[in-house]
């Protein structure tokens, strides 16, 4: 990656003068923390919905295992703020928040030796599992904006954010093909088992990773918390505000088909394991080469233009699964969808975490999580109550996915609301605003403020 800039006196131009030492090791540590993160998410939190199956549990609880316990994640998070302060520092809250995730695993481990779960148990595990790592998005932001200098921001979180997506890419590709084989043998729980094992150990090393950390700033000394009714004056007065109400609506609509997509394909279609991995792998690859791309279209047409581009753009991809469910067909979906949900993340990231002042993020960035995250779960509810009354069949998929496709539509109308906001294009990609690898299914739009990776512009 390069070393740090050192100013010409010696001293790094880093966080609260940093020696140079130091922050090198600071900013390797942060790199293996992002891989080994990239790693659970990839071969751990992306099976959770074939795992559900494999154990007898039904399509409707594989779709909601990845969705529903997103709220009980979303309101464990609120305490973020007052953790951070009661103990007096960000890094003591993330870590500890690591180590729970990295521990709900085994639950899901000893349910995959055993061979069988239930609903309600794998549900709350899956709560423990998001609520610990939505609590530390908000946390993790602030406390990594005193850490890296700004000086060498983009440099260093683009490297981050392309060893992080190595890191889900290479846990999704060797889950896939481990669940293939063990299939083939009738060992599909003990694959899951040794999955779950490395997911768990891979994010116990990335909390050792965040205490190996420094931190400069333990607590800011104008740390504040925002009122309630300041987020919702926010919501219905600012530009901001009217941007989250799309970002929320886009959200609810790409959720009513989202978790539903792994039980299609497994139960509907018989696709196996090898096929699944080739679908994840199309779309994420697709977004990661197209993240820097529409980075430089950005600086030159705007970031609003872009968001147009994205919003339109995903209007169509869950709606194109009624027109074929051949292999091939979905490949091409799957790519086109990758390179337009790149625009929309990007675009959406640009605009709107600009106007969060730093001293306001670890709060503000709380209350966006839980607006986000009840949007996610209102989506899968109504998707979920939409296949049961179809009865989970062929057709009760496809009009759940065409739904998905109208919903994002009509959100249009509220992007058409939005007025223009002026972000400096040197300053693209520039903040700190850490999103997380989403590969849970297969269109996610990934929730704000989440851990362990940074869109950079190029």
């Amino acid at each position: 990656m390069g070393r740090p800039d050192i100013g010409c006196d010696g001293r790094s131009t880093g966080a609260a003068g940093a020696k140079p030492r130091a922050l090198r090791r600071d900013l390797s540590v942060s790199l293996v923390d992002g891989v080994t993160f990239g790693g659970m998410v990839g071969i751990g939190e992306t099976y959770l919905p074939a795992f559900a199956l494999a154990v007898g549990l039904g399509e409707l609880a594989s779709g909601m295992v990845s969705s529903v316990p997103l709220v009980a994640g979303g309101l464990i998070q609120l305490g973020s703020p007052a953790a951070v302060r009661l103990l007096g520092s960000h890094r003591r809250w993330v870590v500890g928040c690591a180590v729970v995730q990295s521990m709900s695993f085994l639950p899901l481990v000893a349910a995959a030796v055993i061979g069988s779960i239930g609903t309600a148990p794998l549900l709350f595990v899956a709560a423990v599992y998001w609520g610990a790592g939505l609590a530390t998005g908000p946390a993790w932001n602030t406390w990594i904006g005193t850490l890296v200098p700004r000086v060498i921001r983009p440099r260093f979180f683009a490297h981050r954010t392309r060893l992080s997506q190595a890191g889900v890419f290479l846990g999704v590709c060797g889950g896939g093909v481990l669940l293939h084989y063990a299939s083939l043998h009738e060992r599909s729980l003990q694959a899951f088992a040794f999955m779950f094992v490395l997911a768990g150990s891979f994010r116990l090393v990335s909390a050792v990773m965040l205490r190996l950390q420094s931190e400069p700033v333990p607590l800011p000394t104008n740390m504040r918390e925002i009122p309630w009714r300041r987020v919702f004056h926010h919501l219905q007065a600012s530009s901001g505000g009217r941007l989250l109400v799309y970002l929320a609506v886009v959200q609810a609509a790409a959720q009513t088909a989202g978790p539903f997509f792994t039980p299609f394909m497994l139960k509907q279609l018989r696709f196996d394991y090898m096929d699944l991995v080739v679908l994840f792998s199309i779309a994420f690859l697709s977004k990661v080469v197209a993240l820097p791309v529409w980075g430089r279209v950005a600086k030159r047409i705007g970031a609003r233009n872009l968001l147009w581009i994205g919003g339109a753009g995903i209007v169509p991809l869950s709606g194109g699964w009624l027109v074929s469910q051949h292999l091939a067909w979905l490949v091409f979906l799957q790519a086109l969808g990758g390179i337009t949900w790149a625009a929309y993340e990007l675009a959406f990231f640009l605009l709107f975490f600009e106007s969060i002042p730093e001293d306001e993020r670890t709060s503000v960035l709380t209350i966006y999580n839980l607006l986000n995250t009840t949007a996610w779960v209102t989506g899968s509810f109504v998707g979920g109550l939409l296949l049961l009354a179809f009865g989970t069949t062929f057709n009760g998929y496809l009009f759940i996915f065409a739904a998905s496709s109208v919903g994002r539509l009509a959100a249009l109308t509220l992007l058409a609301r939005v007025p223009k906001l002026i972000v400096d294009s040197d300053q693209m990609g520039m903040r700190t605003v850490a999103v997380r690898p989403g590969a849970a299914s297969l269109e996610t739009p990934v929730l704000p403020s989440l851990p362990d990776q940074v869109h950079e512009a190029d």
